[in-house]
């Protein structure tokens, strides 16, 4: 669970001017973690849950109750599927209305404590990983060729869906930073090897993707994952401050998935991967909060435990902010949907500061 919205967002979420009503709104398929997952860990057996109150609270789809979204509305996917035209939300791949002619707007494949690596989120007992997520498209494949026949549901996968992965924050805070767990891996393991293990891993992800007709690709980075108010409370820094450690892997690792990207690019022919610099537009908002009509960016709008809010999960018993669009982020891991629309927007319409070599509004017109 973190920050991640700030990682590989994956979403498949498409359109084509002048197609057929059905077909012009295209798919989101959407990989990640806690920031993009909209339920599928409500039907696992996990430590990692967020379908209890006050979660969702202002999630107007489900009149203001629990979804599983790690928020208090909206996450980043949902917005850039609404604002790309999609009708509906991507459902989780485990919902059982995941079926039949819904999968044609998309399927929600994110799991609460999932990372790059197998391993990852082990502390929360279960959780989606990357590779299963990918093997759970596999089977949404299968099920695209039935709907639509071999032919058209190749061109629907490869030019009006976009894959969006938001990953790899878990793989520091629930793996590799993970206090007494983790120590041997720090170990035997150093911090630009992990790194490179981490890119040798997605690389391969990713190339599995593209091998099932996946070609238009959104994969965010990792943000600063020192910044939230967990890592800020239990390290116990200043109000402005952010913990160094953190944000340095995810830095090394930031620097590594854009050369990744570029080379996928370059290799895989008719594929774009864009790359969705979350970490510097989180960065911005922690720094300029009150230029974006925030009060705080330093403590969980929900949330118990220490100077931030920052060691409980938000629950029924947290303490909860006035103001929720007030705040960047909603718990001690996950922003706010306030925070997240401002992220989603440079997304879809930004520049190349946050979002390249396309935006999002560019990459569905591909």
């Amino acid at each position: 669970m973190a920050l991640r919205v700030l990682l590989v967002f994956v979403m498949v979420v498409a359109a084509g001017a002048g197609a057929q009503k059905e077909e012009a709104l295209g798919a989101s398929f959407i990989f990640g973690d806690s920031l993009v997952d909209a339920g599928n860990n409500n039907y696992l057996p996990t430590l990692s849950k967020a379908n209890i109150r006050p979660n969702g609270i202002d999630f107007a789809a489900s009149g203001g109750t629990p979804t599983g979204r790690y928020t208090n509305g909206r996450t980043i996917g949902d917005i850039v599927g609404e604002e790309l035209g999609q009708p509906n939300h991507a459902l989780p791949f485990l919902s059982p209305n995941a079926t039949g002619k819904n999968i044609l707007y998309g399927v929600n494949y994110a799991s609460g404590g999932g990372g790059i690596m197998n391993s990852t989120g082990r502390i929360f007992v279960n959780r989606l990983g990357m590779d299963i997520q990918i093997d759970y498209f596999n089977i949404t494949r299968k099920q695209l060729d039935k709907l639509l026949g071999a032919s058209k549901a190749r061109e629907f996968l490869m030019k009006k869906s976009i894959f969006s992965i938001t990953i790899g924050a878990n793989d520091f805070l629930n793996n590799y930073l993970l206090p007494v767990l983790s120590v041997g891996e720090r170990i035997s393991e150093t911090p630009d090897a992990f790194v490179d293990h981490l890119i040798t891993n997605l690389r391969g992800q990713l190339t599995r993707l593209y091998e099932m007709d996946a070609r238009k690709f959104v994969v965010g980075n990792v943000g600063p994952i020192g910044c939230i108010p967990y890592q800020k409370t239990i390290n116990r820094v200043n109000k402005g401050e952010c913990v160094k450690l953190p944000n340095q892997l995810a830095q090394k690792y930031n620097a590594k998935l854009r050369d990744l990207l570029a080379q996928l690019t370059d290799n895989l022919p008719g594929a774009t991967f864009v790359y969705a610099n979350v970490h510097d537009l989180v960065m911005e908002l922690i720094s300029n909060y009150a230029k974006y009509g925030f009060k705080s960016s330093s403590s969980a709008c929900c949330g118990n435990g220490g100077q931030f809010q920052g060691i409980i999960p938000c629950g029924p018993t947290s303490s909860m902010c006035e103001d929720r669009s007030k705040y960047v982020f909603w718990d001690p891991y996950h922003p706010s949907e306030a925070a997240n629309l401002v992220i989603a927007k440079q997304l879809i319409n930004g520049d190349t500061k946050y979002i390249s070599p396309v935006n999002l509004r560019q990459l569905r017109d591909l």
